[in-house]
């Protein structure tokens, strides 16, 4: 049965990037590759499994030979040397693309995952946006007649792409009769499409790798790399990726996943607020030592998160890779000055100490955050690109010292409960309404902080957690009461149509994830069933 696309012009220009060719490259991909994909995802499940039974997780013996390794993965090249301030941010509509690729920044992030609602649309002008902007092309006219344009008075940022993770699917393509997967999806027509003119450019095809569990996951990766290489007749080694650490057991498996993506590899991220949501759903029935604070109390400065990131930092320098550090959640508001000072000195805190640990750069949210990081690493790095002659040898990070979640600081409260609920409503909502990333009490969340919010709901549920606060019970009852009472404040804030449109269906959405016996893996997974 061939490839189908039953909605094959969700936008304007559609065409040019569901082209025929291009369909045939993504099915090949597809042919090739799902199959292991879904065997990858299952075998998550079952380790998960495990894992839950005993409370541990640990280094893998069978590839001690790999950590002992003396190895280094691929020089990088030179578009990517310096990689100080990253901005990220979703690559659709065009405005936010353009906004970010001007941002001053040595990188931009172009995030098809968890920055972006993967409505077809949305997918398909991330793709043509991108291609544009490698040909230099990409412009937007607001209603009101403000044009915004590529800046030619100094340098635009590197791209470097993010596609989904392996979980998602994409119902819009199917593939002999099952929705095609959304990570094949996104890689494969954004190199389709663009990685020739990115050659050209000297800069790319590039990527950031999100979500992965396990080293075979990245192998995976690396045999899609090869053959799309081979397929457009590219030198092996062209491709660049950047993986995000981002879940618990793959903080156990850096070296292995460089490994894997040697010849492709550019280095680790830590992508901070996706870890705290694979800690506790990972760890979710494990008992009450896993039990996390509320969200807004835990800190980088905890010993878990100190052990996850100075690992990294060890693990990235040891093989010639990059260590990147974590997103900064908090923006500035142009008509609070308050707040927007308060923004700065925390992201110069947060950046100052990556810096001081050997990061090589940062992540910010918004492009008036750019000059403080890129600030805070000047000082620093002085002339130098990146800081991979820091070596860190005084690091030795045990594996109880990455699960000693107990030692965070902070109580579970009942303002922390209330919180965790209004966030992920409205995130959920803004979600189901095509955006990705949304401002929230001044702070950029995405789809990992709702996670985290939906996911310590079920597991204070779990654990009969009682709140510091109020002495009460964490049951169904009180979270269903709680949930109703932020949901009627999110109807006051929002208004009547927009409530009984999206917030409305996402605090339903919530309920149900959040009162029901099984965890869901994925929020997004229900989510996107709601999204056209």
């Amino acid at each position: 049965m061939p490839i189908a696309v039953p909605n094959p012009r969700p936008i304007e220009r559609a065409e040019e990037i569901l082209t025929p060719k291009a369909l045939a490259f993504v099915e090949e991909l597809h042919t090739r590759f799902a199959g292991t994909r879904n065997e990858l995802l299952a075998a998550r499940a079952v380790r998960r499994r495990r894992v839950a039974e005993t409370g541990k997780l640990d280094f893998l013996p069978e590839t001690q030979d790999v950590r002992d390794g003396d190895w280094k993965v691929a020089p990088a090249p030179a578009a990517l040397q310096d990689r100080r301030v990253e901005m990220t941010g979703p690559a659709s509509p065009a405005k936010m693309a353009i906004n970010a690729l001007n941002s001053g920044a040595k990188v931009w992030l172009a995030d098809l995952e968890d920055a972006s609602t993967p409505t077809w649309g949305n997918v398909i002008d991330a793709i043509l946006n991108l291609r544009d902007a490698a040909q230099g092309t990409l412009g937007y006219t607001s209603g009101e007649g403000k044009e915004y344009r590529l800046r030619t008075d100094a340098p635009l940022a590197v791209v470097v792409a993010r596609p989904r993770g392996w979980h998602m699917q994409e119902k819009h393509m199917i593939i002999d009769g099952q929705p095609a997967v959304g990570a094949l999806v996104d890689f494969g027509l954004h190199f389709f499409h663009v990685a020739k003119q990115l050659v050209l450019n000297g800069q790319g095809p590039y990527y950031y790798l999100p979500k992965m569990e396990s080293h075979l996951e990245a192998r995976l990766w690396n045999d899609v790399f090869v053959f799309a290489q081979d397929y457009l007749g590219l030198n092996q080694g062209t491709i660049r990726a950047t993986v995000l650490i981002e879940t618990i057991p793959a903080a156990f498996e850096m070296d292995e996943i460089l490994y894997e993506l040697r010849d492709h590899a550019s280095g680790l991220n830590a992508g901070r607020w996706d870890y705290l949501f694979s800690i506790i759903k990972y760890f979710r029935d494990a008992g009450e030592e896993f039990v996390l604070p509320d969200r807004a109390s835990v800190a980088m400065t905890a010993p878990f998160m100190r052990a996850y990131t100075e690992l990294l930092v060890k693990t990235c320098h040891k093989r010639g890779a990059f260590a990147m550090g974590g997103m900064a959640a908090v923006i500035p508001n142009r008509r609070h000055p308050e707040v927007t000072e308060a923004a700065f000195a925390k992201v110069r805190a947060d950046k100052t100490r990556e810096a001081n640990d050997g990061f090589d750069g940062s992540w910010v949210a918004h492009p008036d955050l750019v000059p403080t990081c890129r600030e805070v690493f000047d000082a620093v790095l002085g002339d130098k690109p990146n800081q991979l002659d820091r070596q860190r040898p005084e690091v030795n990070v045990t594996a109880d010292q990455l699960l000693d979640v107990a030692s965070a600081e902070g109580q579970v409260t009942e303002s922390g409960l209330r919180l965790n609920l209004y966030v992920a409503v409205a995130y959920t909502a803004v979600w189901l309404s095509g955006n990705g990333a949304v401002a929230i009490h001044n702070l950029m969340e995405d789809a990992a902080t709702a996670e985290i919010s939906r996911s310590q709901v079920w597991q204070q549920i779990r654990n009969g957690v009682v709140l510091a606060d109020t002495g009460n019970k964490v049951t169904r009852e009180l979270v269903s009461q709680i949930l109703t009472e932020e949901t009627q404040k999110l109807r006051g804030e929002v208004g009547e149509e927009a409530f009984e449109r999206y917030y409305q269906p996402a605090s339903s959405l919530i309920a149900d994830i959040c009162l029901s016996e099984d965890y869901m893996d994925f929020l997004t997974t229900p989510a996107y069933e709601l999204v056209d």
